[in-house]
């Protein structure tokens, strides 16, 4: 008679935990909650086909719905499913951008991809699923980093376009802008051209005379201008203005690379909004893989200048170094001289 009601306890604890794993797989709006699953997934598409498959390291039951937005996501039928680690192949349209729900008994996290497709393009990324220090998230479709846009093709445009970006500022210099103008979606208002020119500072030297080592020296000198010659600075304000209008945005920053004063610009946004430092510098060196295959041939040509075709720690800490040495520390910096709203700022961009 105990055995009896031993193994209907048992049988009865079980049903209750199956009933609990069902109940947290239950979603009717897109989230990012339990525990932290955001890291265990990505989605990867193909540059030249825009198609999307899942990357996933999952030891249990995984569910994935979609939309055309994250407010938009469908949670009537899911666009896969499944149990354990793989890559699968996500029946999406090509053509347009789609943000997706992954939920798991343990937690659930929105996803899109971070690197977008672009046939013409090598370095354009969406801030959004940063996770900042305090535990939240940065929006997806809102904040975009790129490098240079005229040579993106009309398939590109056409996938951008699904985004509705709104606004661009354009970061490269009247000359840059000439020789390679931009092609821009449709859904696209204004083209702010905010020149940031930081003394023209490896104009002025014989670069290919220059050793490798005295190249970084010229890069972390030109991130210091950045954060600190009047002109630079002035129109990071400008950026930050746009950024918290709410009428310009979603919006796109760029410049040649996508890599320094854009990369600035993407380390300043992410300080702002609370992410780590170490965070921020992983992001800021992901520049190297996204343009190992644009500047490889200039590299094999002139390996000496291989620094101004890439990115380093320390070209990025020399700038902010010198922040936090004329102002106390990056915060102080935003908020102070670039006129950023912190409290606003995350309250607009963080889920």
């Amino acid at each position: 008679m105990i055995m009896k009601k031993i193994i209907l306890s048992l049988l009865v604890m079980g049903s209750v935990m199956i009933s609990c794993k069902d109940s947290n797989m239950k979603i009717d709006k897109a989230q990012y909650s339990g525990k932290d699953v955001s890291g265990e997934a990505s989605i990867i598409r193909n540059k030249e086909t825009k198609s999307a498959e899942l990357h996933i390291q999952s030891s249990g039951k995984w569910i994935l719905y979609a939309g055309s937005s994250v407010e938009d996501i469908d949670f009537s039928k899911p666009v896969a499913e499944g149990e354990g680690s793989g890559t699968f192949s996500l029946n999406v349209p090509d053509s347009i951008r789609t943000y997706f729900q992954l939920v798991t008994p343990e937690g659930k996290a929105i996803l899109a991809e971070r690197h977008l497709p672009m046939t013409g393009g090598y370095n354009f990324r969406d801030l959004g699923g940063i996770k900042t220090s305090d535990g939240k998230y940065i929006k997806w479709g809102k904040i975009f980093r790129s490098d240079d846009l005229h040579t993106l093709t009309d398939d590109d445009l056409n996938y951008l376009s699904s985004i509705s970006l709104v606004s661009i500022v354009d970061f490269r210099s009247p000359d840059e802008i000439k020789r390679s103008p931009d092609r821009l979606p449709a859904s696209v208002k204004t083209d702010y051209a905010y020149s940031i020119t930081p003394g023209n500072l490896l104009a002025a030297k014989s670069l290919t005379d220059l050793k490798e080592s005295q190249m970084d020296s010229a890069m972390m000198e030109m991130n210091v201008l950045l954060v600190s010659d009047t002109s630079c600075v002035n129109k990071y304000k400008d950026f930050f203005t746009l950024l918290q209008e709410e009428k310009d945005v979603p919006l796109m920053f760029h410049c040649s690379a996508g890599k320094d004063r854009t990369g600035m610009g993407a380390a300043l946004v992410l300080f702002a909004l609370g992410v780590d430092e170490n965070t921020i510098i992983d992001d800021y060196l992901s520049s190297n893989t996204y343009l190992g295959d644009k500047y490889a041939q200039y590299i094999a040509q002139n390996p000496n200048l291989k620094p101004l075709f890439q990115v380093k720690k320390d070209f990025l800490m020399a700038g902010i170094d010198q922040i936090k040495k004329d102002h106390g520390s990056v915060e102080n910096y935003l908020t102070d001289v670039l006129g950023v709203d912190i409290q606003k700022f995350r309250e607009k961009y963080l889920y």
